[in-house]
């Protein structure tokens, strides 16, 4: 996908999505344009897919977890919000292309087993970030090697250029300084902080005015945490991003 199609799908992407938060609709643009190529140059109709891993074994963030509490009261908290992030931007972007997704991480017997187990076994202390799920099919022989034990990487910084990079500059052209800090003070519920993110809530302002609460806030790394005190949602901005621990 080109930077060019990127940019072009932006304001379509958030009007189906219905929401402003910054990692949803980066990593939301890449899902829709793959599920968009999909149904149009394949016969594939039905798609698996990879939703709720994350919040069940573990981001990169939550390596930084201070306790097994922590780290358990974090993946239900994240669970709790699906609808509102990871969720909303796996069905949005599918269903909108006329296809239809299965989640088996999402399998209701499977996520209440998952958040039975000892969460102190669920974090990294095993020197790779999701141990556990990744052991399970270490026997089999399913997944190459290669694929299984790779390290996790940001689906945006994999499509052949910064998608990331390429929506920050994109953002730095529309607004002067001034102008950004005057436009910001415009919102009382969870104002943009970057011109990357103005540009988004005034492109969902567009299409939703008013309804901005119906999104809890930006999805962000536990700013409780030592080591997610960070500015950018993105797992690369983090001290452990391309390693196994932290």
């Amino acid at each position: 996908m080109t930077r060019e199609e990127v940019l072009a799908a932006l304001e379509d992407v958030i009007r189906l999505l219905g929401t402003w938060d910054i990692t949803t609709i980066r990593a939301s643009l890449g899902m829709y344009l793959c599920c968009k190529a999909i149904h149009e140059t394949t016969d594939v109709r039905v798609l698996m897919t990879g939703e709720i891993s994350d919040e069940l074994f573990g981001y990169k963030y939550t390596d930084f977890a201070p306790s097994a509490e922590a780290f358990q009261a974090e993946s239900k908290k994240r669970i709790d919000e699906l609808h509102m992030y990871d969720v909303l931007r796996a069905d949005r972007c599918i269903s909108v292309n006329s296809l239809e997704a299965r989640v088996p991480f999402g399998d209701l017997d499977f996520v209440r087993y998952v958040m039975q187990i000892d969460p102190e076994l669920k974090r990294n202390r095993y020197g790779m970030g999701k141990y556990l799920l990744r052991h399970a099919f270490e026997k089999d022989g399913i997944l190459p090697d290669e694929i299984l034990w790779r390290q996790k990487a940001a689906f945006s910084d994999a499509v052949g250029h910064s998608l990331v990079d390429d929506l920050k500059a994109y953002a730095e052209t529309r607004y002067p300084d001034g102008e950004f800090r005057d436009r910001c003070r415009k919102f009382d519920y969870c104002p943009p902080f970057t011109k990357e993110s103005l540009l988004y809530r005034e492109l969902f302002e567009k299409y939703y005015p008013g309804q901005a609460e119906m999104i809890a806030g930006f999805w962000m790394p536990n700013p409780e945490w030592e080591g997610c005190k960070v500015d950018d949602p993105s797992a690369r901005v983090l001290s452990n991003y391309g390693k196994s621990g932290i």
